[in-house]
């Protein structure tokens, strides 16, 4: 397998990842079929359409039907196992962490590959990997999580600035996408195991 054919390959496992955290998160909406679907949807292809609109590049899925195949076999998929199996209500957060850390790393990437600022790509990396999750949950009339509890974006943010830095250097093919995608996985799970929070809002007034 080539190295572009491993960054596809990864693609298509983060599209699946995002698509079933996003149903598996709406599911105590108790939408239909149909709007499961859409709520995957946009978890899974909602991050990735924002950066190349940013960067105003031809959206991934519209360039490959593929992508939304994917994220639709995996939303129905999901859909049905929730339906044949009790899963538990927090299940979500580790297709969602895995989701987060291969998008960051793939969106910093495309981003460099077009020859922006290291730390717009790496903007560009948080972007792929959070905006899914923030369209999922504002279509769920929930808060989004990527602005509360433990530590989020800001974990894919040291990922993708790290990532910017150790891909020029002569790593052997896949190196530099490997550790900083394990880095933002194994963050976040650190994160939600003790809490880690940025400090909140507060008015003295």
């Amino acid at each position: 397998m080539t190295v572009a054919e491993a960054i596809y390959a990864v693609g298509m496992v983060a599209v699946a990842s995002m698509a079933g955290a996003a149903v598996l998160e709406a599911g105590r909406k108790s939408f239909d079929m149909f709007g499961m679907v859409v709520i995957g949807m946009a978890g899974a292809l909602g991050g990735g359409t924002v950066r190349d609109l940013l960067l105003d590049r031809t959206v991934f899925w519209v360039a490959d039907v593929v992508y939304v195949w994917v994220s639709v076999v995996a939303a129905v998929g999901t859909f049905f196992a929730a339906r044949l199996w009790r899963l538990p209500a927090a299940i979500f957060v580790w297709p969602d962490a895995l989701g987060l850390a291969l998008f960051g790393v793939l969106g910093t990437r495309t981003a460099l590959l077009l020859g922006v600022d290291a730390l717009i790509a790496a903007m560009m990396g948080v972007i792929t990997g959070v905006m899914g999750g923030v369209i999922r949950d504002v279509l769920c009339n929930e808060e989004p999580l990527v602005f509360q509890g433990p530590l989020y974006a800001t974990n894919a943010l040291v990922g993708t600035l790290l990532y910017t830095q150790l891909r020029e250097m002569p790593w052997p093919p896949g190196y530099a996408e490997t550790l900083c995608g394990l880095l933002i996985f194994f963050l976040r799970a650190l994160s939600l195991k003790q809490g880690w929070e940025l400090p909140r809002f507060r008015s003295r007034g």
